[in-house]
């Protein structure tokens, strides 16, 4: 397309530079496995995942657009197929729970193991 050819209207405020949308600020580890780079944006140590998931170069506009509407996505999967809203703390009290049915010797230190006498 010719330059007279283009459709009239506002240019482009800056010019697109690879280098700057695709180069992330510097990691600040928050964890043994996770890092962050942008304010409220936790991500795995990418090292982490360098053998099973191959990681996407991604620019850093995308990731901040994914952040802001985490929430928005949320929501929407919770009005079309959530049943129940259950929060992490409820499910690791039931796994807890549930283990302490499955063995129960494990579940409570106090408990002592079990003698040839005491059998039945």
């Amino acid at each position: 397309m010719r330059t007279d050819d283009q459709p009239a209207g506002p240019a482009a405020t800056a010019p697109y530079r690879f280098a700057e949308q695709h180069t992330p600020p510097e990691a600040l580890r928050v964890s043994e496995v996770a890092q962050t780079t942008f304010e409220h944006v936790y991500e795995v140590d990418p090292r982490l995942m360098q053998e099973h998931v191959l990681q996407q170069v991604f620019p850093n506009w995308d990731t901040l657009r994914i952040m802001r509407s985490r929430h928005d996505h949320l929501a929407w999967m919770h009005r079309h197929f959530a049943d129940k809203v259950v929060t992490g703390s409820e499910i690791l009290a039931e796994v807890e729970a549930e283990a302490g049915l499955r063995n129960p010797q494990q579940s409570t230190p106090e408990a002592g193991p079990l003698d040839s006498e005491g059998a039945r």
